[in-house]
């Protein structure tokens, strides 16, 4: 057995110090063309399996997310921080645009945003009368959206403040929510077995897809807004075309419940997570299974993509982490950090970090520690969308089981030449400030609406009282 590599942190000062393992994963390569490949380097590690990986052609290809792409990594994932707030366990966790701030819900009702910056207070929101199971930032940053099983959704200025709007979104448990990248209109999942889109602003129901026959679990919109993927306890995974609010797919190779899936940053593939252990991996263009991972010993509940596109990190109830290298086909790391299920993970939007949640009530945020290079400039560029015909980049195929081997791979990840898109740096700047400021002010007038209505009906409600005291009075 390979032993693990301790790591031990200290937050704040005041904390006694925790020890975190983890084990690096095997090493492997992928030959041309089209050839299976058993993995090398040891076996010996927690569990003993093998791997097979075979370079696809055109139909198995990756999109290019942008000009950034990270390179292998030059150090190990590293924690930097643990939050403790949450009185029960952790459900969700989201970042926002520009990584300040980290929001997390729990079973304890509420919601927590948290700030990267050493020393600075939490915002703790209360207003949910259930388990709050996701929550989202808007592409601004501006607004957080939040979902919970008391059948509602509430729409949060992540301030001092914490405002927000709430409204009845489903009849059972709001199970995702997550907004589509203009910020314009935001996407639910829930226990209804429905699927339903709002626009931002007053949070107007437009339409819903309901083609599920169980539970759906989680609800993501494509990078470029004109998809929308859906995981579902009926073991199948749905893509829909949000313009004609058709059924485009199904992906019915899931052996139980589908608990999680999003998209890769090109919009390409997706991924999705099962309560069957598994990870797997499709390209919605020709709705081809690419690629295949048992690496957990229990159910997968969380998986989030790296922004390069190059990484996929998984959360399960063994209470690992687990980081896959998708262009080899390969677990890179097994982090160990939380004592029981390990329920949510997510990479921040720049790829430097990324944060955990699970049953032991706390959030983990980690460094990813990856070389990546210009990523920066994604926050200030607007991307185009990735065409769905044509990609530059290749996806192995993978169908493996496999728990990591020993060492790790120092070879460099080739990429195709990008054409830089460039902005200059203020037009940007000033860009974002008024988006920021319009979501604030759209947030601001929905819930002046809220009272406004609050106050004609409390009005109206004193009308018939008099009315009534009216009648019975004798003249």
């Amino acid at each position: 057995m390979e032993p693990a590599i301790q790591l031990s942190f200290q937050s704040g000062g005041k904390k006694p110090r925790r020890r975190v393992s983890f084990n690096r994963g095997g090493r492997g390569e992928a030959k041309r063309p089209a050839l299976l490949l058993a993995a090398v380097g040891g076996a010996e590690t927690e569990r003993d399996a093998t791997a097979a990986a075979a370079f696809s052609g055109s139909s198995g290809a990756l999109g290019a997310p942008g000009p950034a792409m990270a390179a292998p990594c030059t150090e190990d994932p590293s924690l930097e921080r643990h939050f403790k707030g949450h009185r029960d366990a952790v459900t969700c966790v989201d970042f926002s645009l520009n990584t300040k701030q980290l929001a997390s819900g729990s079973m304890d009702s509420c919601l927590m945003v948290w700030h990267m910056k050493p020393q600075s207070r939490a915002y703790r929101f209360a207003g949910h009368k259930d388990t709050v199971t996701c929550v989202n930032f808007s592409p601004s940053g501006h607004l957080l959206a939040s979902g919970s099983r008391d059948k509602t959704v509430r729409i949060w200025v992540p301030n001092v403040k914490g405002e927000s709007t709430m409204f009845r979104a489903h009849t059972a448990t709001v199970r995702s929510v997550h907004f589509c990248s203009d910020g314009q209109s935001f996407v639910t999942a829930s226990d209804d077995k429905t699927v339903k889109v709002w626009s931002t602003h007053r949070q107007k129901f437009l339409f819903s897809l309901s083609q599920h026959i169980n539970w759906v679990r989680c609800a993501k919109f494509s990078p470029d807004g004109r998809l929308i993927v859906s995981a579902s306890d009926d073991k199948t995974v749905k893509l829909w075309d949000k313009t004609s609010r058709e059924c485009v797919h199904s992906y019915c190779e899931h052996g139980g419940f589908v608990t999680y899936v999003d998209f890769h940053p090109s919009g390409t593939c997706i991924a999705a997570a099962g309560m069957d252990n598994t990870v797997k991996v499709w390209d919605v263009r020709t709705h081809r299974l690419l690629q295949h991972y048992q690496l957990h010993s229990a159910a997968v509940n969380a998986l989030s993509f790296h922004p390069s596109g190059n990484y996929l990190i998984t959360a399960s109830s063994d209470s690992t982490l687990k980081i896959l290298d998708l262009m080899e086909g390969r677990l890179l790391y097994t982090l160990h950090g939380h004592q029981g299920p390990a329920t949510t993970v997510a990479f921040s939007r720049t790829g430097e970090y990324f944060a955990s949640g699970g049953s032991d009530e706390q959030v983990m945020v980690w460094k990813s520690n990856f070389d990546v290079v210009n990523y920066g400039e994604v926050l200030r560029v607007q991307r185009p969308p990735a065409s769905l015909a044509s990609s530059s980049r290749t996806l192995p195929e993978v169908d493996s089981p496999i728990p990591p081997g020993r060492g790790r791979s120092q070879e460099s990840m080739q990429s195709q030449p990008q054409e830089p898109v460039s902005m200059p740096q203020t037009l940007t700047s000033t860009l974002e400030h008024i988006v920021g400021q319009l979501d604030v002010l759209t947030q601001t007038v929905s819930i002046l609406e809220q009272r406004l209505t609050l106050t004609e009906d409390k009005l109206k409600q004193c009308l018939e009282n008099q009315q009534l005291i009216m009648q019975r009075t004798p003249p």
